[in-house]
């Protein structure tokens, strides 16, 4: 949940950003900076969208990457500023939906809530899909006393079971995305079955959603998702499914290894410029760059190809990195494209877009093909 800020002054900076930087070349914008294609990104966008419908679901997006809000199970000190944002949205028809997988969860909302309150908190329950990361196990014990503490309180109202497959982005193929996408629906169907077995008078109260919504996936599963995968849950499935993902506009390395994607696709890259050059001071006597993007710019999570990032169009990958710069290393001298001047401008993929985009505070957007700024988007920052 993010803290909330002062419009006024989000859309006073914007503008002052416009008048600065719109009509004007990339070339011409400060170094590092998060430069978004919004072609492709509105194209991705449209994709994931068409992917939905095609597996005859709802679509729920997280936006974490280009940060306005990301859920994660409630915490006590968030409850105050969502009521906020509840009561701000409510007037647009706009529903606040949490995720719990405590029981300690729902009664920190029942003392928020206070006595006499009449509207309930929509909740998902967090499966454990198997990675541990959060939530509770379909069928378990600790999914028993989660629905008897929620079906038996003023304070929420239950919707469905939610799964996220953040291992997915360790696929390498479209069947075995497939199999990460079947194991969470299975995970949270199970868990589905589980409720209406063990709770059926309680949750024929009025109060909670029925069917229950089943709510899976991740950017590797959502493109592996469509109507051939539909197929094998279309016949026992205990609700509504719902697929919900967060990287897919923007996309990156990490997507790209999964063989769902390819370059094309990638919406984002970072802008970093040529600080100094060393001839052969590889450990296999290759050239050697530095520039002026580092841990911050990149963030430090890797992937499967190997380094923090790639040099769009010439043979270079960032392989080393301090908080404030980073070595770009050549691994094609033969390559003519393979030069790079001092003060030069290089375009970098990063492993990672989410953590990429969380460390600017602004984005340079620009068409397909071209290098004019033609927007600037603000993130909402925070937690």
């Amino acid at each position: 949940m993010a803290y909330k800020s002062d419009n006024s002054e989000h859309i006073q900076l914007q503008e002052r950003l416009r008048k600065e930087y719109v009509g004007k070349s990339v070339d011409e914008v400060p170094t590092p900076a998060f430069i978004i294609d919004r072609s492709i990104f509105e194209d991705n966008c449209a994709a994931m969208i068409k992917k939905a419908n095609e597996w005859g679901a709802q679509f729920r997006a997280h936006l974490k990457t280009h940060k306005i809000l990301y859920g994660v199970p409630i915490a006590k000190n968030k409850i105050q500023p969502l009521q906020q944002l509840r009561n701000e949205i409510v007037p647009y028809n706009g529903i606040v939906r949490l995720l719990l997988d405590h029981p300690q969860q729902v009664r920190f909302l029942e003392e928020a809530q206070g006595e006499g309150a009449s509207t309930r908190w929509s909740v998902f329950v967090k499966v454990n899909g198997g990675q541990n990361r959060a939530g509770v196990g379909p069928a378990s014990e600790e999914l028993k006393v989660l629905l008897t503490t929620i079906l038996g309180s003023p304070a929420v109202s239950l919707h469905g079971f939610y799964a996220h497959a953040g291992n997915s982005y360790g696929s390498t193929s479209l069947s075995e995305a497939q199999s990460y996408l079947s194991s969470e629906v299975q995970m949270v169907n199970e868990a589905a079955s589980f409720a209406l077995e063990s709770f059926k008078d309680e949750l024929g109260s009025g109060h909670h959603s029925q069917p229950f919504v089943l709510s899976v996936g991740s950017t590797p599963t959502a493109h592996a998702s469509g109507a051939e995968a539909r197929e094998i849950f279309e016949r026992a499935l205990h609700g509504k499914l719902e697929l919900h993902a967060g990287n897919y506009p923007l996309l990156d390395l990490q997507q790209q290894h999964t063989s769902l994607i390819d370059y094309a696709r990638v919406a984002q890259h970072v802008r970093a410029t040529v600080v100094s050059y060393y001839p052969g001071r590889g450990k296999g006597g290759e050239d050697e760059a530095l520039i002026d993007a580092g841990a911050i710019a990149f963030s430090k999570d890797t992937g499967p190809s190997g380094s923090f990032g790639e040099v769009i169009g010439k043979p270079w990958k960032l392989l080393r990195m301090s908080q404030e710069h980073g070595i770009l290393v050549c691994k094609d001298s033969a390559d003519p494209s393979g030069k790079l001047e001092i003060g030069e401008a290089v375009d970098i993929i990063g492993q990672h877009a989410c953590l990429i985009a969380a460390a600017y505070p602004w984005y340079y957007i620009v068409e397909s093909g071209s290098k004019e700024v033609v927007d600037i988007w603000i993130p909402w920052k925070g937690w």
